[in-house]
Parts: C-alpha cells; structure tokens; sequence
C-alpha cells in the first residue's frame, strides 16, 4: 500500500476539505499546507534547527495541525502540553525539553506566561493565539514568509511527556528518521491500514480527544495523510458525539472506554436520533474496557470497534471484533512486526496462559530524556515493559489480568501516584501520604489518598478540602485526590517499604468477586 504524504496531495488538491474545525468551518487541504509551510520558514528564521524542541499548549484548532505541517517535515522534536497541567509542570516541560519556542491560547494565560518567565524561556521564542503578556501573535510566527515547500525537508517528531516512578515527567525521545520526508510519513501513517482502514474515499474521522494526547494527535495525523476530512470536537460530549457522526457521515474515530461508558449512558431516545450507520472502524486502548460495556457497544453499533494495546515507548497487539467476540476480554496478538513476551519475576519466560510481566518488542529506539536510569530500567534485551500483568492463551491473544501496581488510569488518561504524593507531602502539616486508584464507575478509577499528619497537628474544619486547594496549586486538577482519607499511621515494613496492597486492595476486592 503506497500512501502519498499531505504535503503532495494538498499540493495536487488544495480545494478539498481536510478539516472541519471545533466550531464547524470547512479548512481546505491549500489553506492548511499553506499556513503549515509559512510557520516552518518562521521557525527557521527563529534558528530552530533540525533536533531541536518545539512545544505547544492549544486547544484542539487549526493551529495544532498547523504546528504539524510545519515541525514534521524540518526535523523538530514536538512536545505537545496537556492544557490541564499546572504552572510548575509547564515549567519543567519547557526547561527539561530545550524548547526553542512555545505556542499557546490565551485562555491559558494565567500559567503559560509565568511558566516562560520562569524556563527563561526567550521572548523571541513565545506565541500565542489571542493577548498573552509577553508573547507575540501567533500569526506573526509566520508573517510574510513564504508559503512554499522549505528546502533541505527532514522527518520530526514527537517528543511526548509521560510521568515516571520519580514524580517529574519525563520526554520519551525518538532518534529522527533520515530520508524523504513525504516517503516516510507516508509509511507512518500506514498505522491506520492496521484497523483495516483503506487511504483515500470518502473516510471522515472524528477526534473526540484533546490533541496534546499521542494516539489522539497520532491519528488526526495519519488522517491527513489518508486523504479523509478530521472532523475536530472542541470539547467532548457524548450526545454531540452522535451528532457528528450523523452530520459528517463519520466512518472512524479513536475512543477511550470511559467514552463508551458516557454514550452507553444517554437515554435510548436520545441514542435514537441519530444515524450511526457510517461508522466503520472505531479503535480504542487506553485503559481496560469492561467486557459488558463492549459486549453493549459492538451490539449498538456494529462489529466495527477494533481495540489496541501499547504505549508511547512503542507496542503492540490489536483484536478485531471479531476476534475480540471469539475471545471476550482479550487485547488482542501482535500486529505485523511487533512481539510480546511474557516473563516471571525470575526473568524465565511463561508458558502459555500463565501470568507474568508483559514486555513488547521496542519499534524504534527511544530514550528518556536526561534519565538513562530510567531508560534502562523497563528494558530487557530488545523488549521494554510498561509494568502490566498479562497472559498469552494457546492462541497467542494477549489478556490483561492486572494492573500496573502503582499507575492509575482514570478517563484513559495516565497518573502516577508519586506526582500527587509529592504535592501532599509539600505541605507542611502532612507527615506521610499514600496514593492509589480506586474503582469509578464512570472514569475506571478515581484518585484516592491516605495521609498521616504529623503529630499534634491538624487541617482545620475540612481537611480534605485544605489537602485538595494545596494540590490544585502543584499538579494538574484531574490528578488531585477526589476523597482522602487520615489515618494514625502508614502500613509500612520495618525496612521503611509501605505496604500499599493493604490500603488498594480492599477497594478492589469487590470489583474482583462480581468478575
């Protein structure tokens, strides 16, 4: 399957629709390449060399894409953002990332001007969309620049950041492709062949997701790529979900469990109304999805709902639904050059439907920025490990019958328990603290902590609430405890290990026992 880059086929047809953004223009594929190749000559201009960082905080728009068309074809690392994070850890990203220039929205004004300031971040370097102190108009970035194809063209990346066990994030950093920009992207973006999703047509995607994830922005990507119209959501709703699809006639989207959940949720009539009938490859990963919720969806919607399981460093395996109905539960077999092998704690490998440690076949050197240790650390041989427990049938299907131990999953997203743990620790009346994930009904687990006070100390009237307002000021509010519990003193061993399992585990116990 030979797939031309967007870069050839917006040149070739720059009439058609390639987007429809958050508020419904139609964004033609000439406009787009255009806007793209201006703010690649901008950031040439800035002296953004190839290897060099670019890092943004947007809300899902043209710009995003814009940011793409531009970095990905003049060898920029791009590290999108998460709009929820808070000043300290935009701080850190810019610093950590070398970030040669930043591009924001107004609206998050209040924490991306003092995060520049305090990175040093080089005026020079700042944009944004809309009145931010400091920074310059989005548009001036590409102002008066050509909108022709820049020369001398190298592959970018992505320079995604992901939390570890030390609390700070960390950038997962590829080695940069060498060759034809529009070969190799066109090659990448064959992912989408995977889902059984043929280039060109009249294939429209919807993304339901914030673009500063990676398989969101990894997708809409490869869209583009494909030829089909992205179809952006500014914000996610389940019944505003179902309209799109009816309107735009939309064929594939990517979704997260918890989605499912919420649409699974609106009333009958109102799933009623609207025509679902176009939708043809759903995929989904993220986070565990429950055999009933996906029992109920393939039901409503079809065999259409193709599942994943990897990760940022790299993966995978992939079911389809009918592979998935034959074996409820599964996440599928490696798909086409990837492998998955399942180790003991002694390092032996598992035989067939034992569980141990799920380790997957690297696609693609990569490192973590500034922690070798850490990069060293999940790897065995040519296979890394993202922690979960799993199992492979006779059959090869890969099941998950464990959770990372100490990584909550909420609504897809990934949060690690040492963040929050140090945000509580920082006030000064919390002598030790604990967190872990707890079954939610709605996001698969919510934020739960246990914390010791010092002794003779107290949190007033409401110390959840005091705990809680502390957090907001140090981490991103979907990572602040939703209940937190006190307690005399941490389970911990004589050799200082906290015993977690004795806290986690009762919360699960019941989830356990209705399987």
């Amino acid at each position: 399957m030979r797939i031309e880059s967007f870069w050839l086929t917006a040149a070739k047809r720059p009439e058609r629709i390639a987007v429809i953004g958050p508020d419904g223009e139609d964004i033609t594929a000439g406009d787009l390449l255009a806007a793209g190749n201006r703010i690649a000559h901008g950031l040439r201009a800035l002296g953004v060399q190839p290897g060099d960082g670019v890092a943004f905080m947007l809300p899902n728009g043209r710009e995003v894409l814009e940011l793409l068309i531009a970095t990905m074809q003049i060898g920029v690392q791009l590290a999108p953002l998460s709009t929820g994070l808070s000043t300290d850890e935009i701080t850190h990203i810019l610093s950590d990332s070398g970030a040669k220039a930043f591009i924001t929205h107004e609206r998050f004004a209040d924490r991306t001007a003092t995060a520049a300031v305090a990175a040093e971040l080089p005026e020079s370097g700042r944009f944004a969309v809309g009145e931010v102190d400091g920074f310059a108009s989005y548009a001036s970035l590409g102002q008066g620049e050509s909108d022709a194809r820049p020369e001398d063209r190298s592959p970018g990346a992505f320079m995604v950041y992901t939390s570890g066990t030390t609390g700070r994030a960390k950038g997962i950093v590829r080695a940069l492709l060498k060759g034809d920009v529009d070969k190799i992207s066109g090659y990448l973006s064959r992912q989408l062949a995977k889902f059984d999703i043929e280039p060109g047509g009249a294939g429209v995607h919807l993304c339901t997701s914030p673009l500063y994830h990676t398989a969101p922005i990894a997708y809409s990507w490869y869209t583009l790529h494909f030829e089909h119209t992205l179809v952006l959501m500014k914000k996610w709703d389940a019944e505003d979900t179902l309209r799109l699809i009816d309107k735009h006639r939309v064929t594939h989207s990517h979704m997260v469990p918890t989605q499912f959940h919420r649409l699974l949720r609106l009333p009958k009539k109102v799933r009623d109304q609207y025509d679902v009938s176009s939708l043809s490859n759903i995929i989904h990963a993220a986070a565990p999805c429950p055999v009933d919720t996906k029992h109920e969806m393939l039901a409503w919607w079809g065999p259409v709902i193709y599942e994943y399981y990897g990760a940022s460093e790299g993966g995978g395996t992939l079911v389809t639904p009918q592979e998935w109905l034959m074996y409820p539960g599964t996440v599928g077999r490696p798909w086409p050059g990837a492998e998955i092998r399942i180790y003991d704690g002694d390092g032996e490998l598992c035989p067939t439907d034992e569980p141990g440690n799920v380790y997957m076949l690297l696609n693609g050197a990569f490192k973590y920025r500034g922690d070798d240790a850490k990069t060293q650390e999940n790897r065995r041989g040519d296979f890394f490990t993202v922690g979960d427990v799993g199992y492979l049938n006779e059959d090869g299907y890969l099941f998950l019958c464990d959770r990372k131990i100490d990584m909550i999953i909420s609504g897809g997203v990934n949060i690690y328990p040492a963040e929050v743990e140090a945000a509580l620790l920082s006030h000064p009346k919390v002598a030790d603290a604990t967190v872990f994930g707890i079954p939610d009904e709605e996001w698969g687990e919510q934020v739960k902590a246990v914390v010791e006070l010092v002794r003779g100390q107290t949190l007033g009237d409401s110390p959840e609430d005091t705990l809680r307002a502390h957090c907001t000021d140090k981490i991103a509010k979907f990572k602040v405890p939703k209940s937190i519990d006190f307690t005399e003193a941490l389970p911990r061993d004589p050799n200082g290990k906290l015993q977690k399992r004795k806290l986690r585990d009762p919360y699960w116990a019941d989830t356990a026992a209705s399987i």
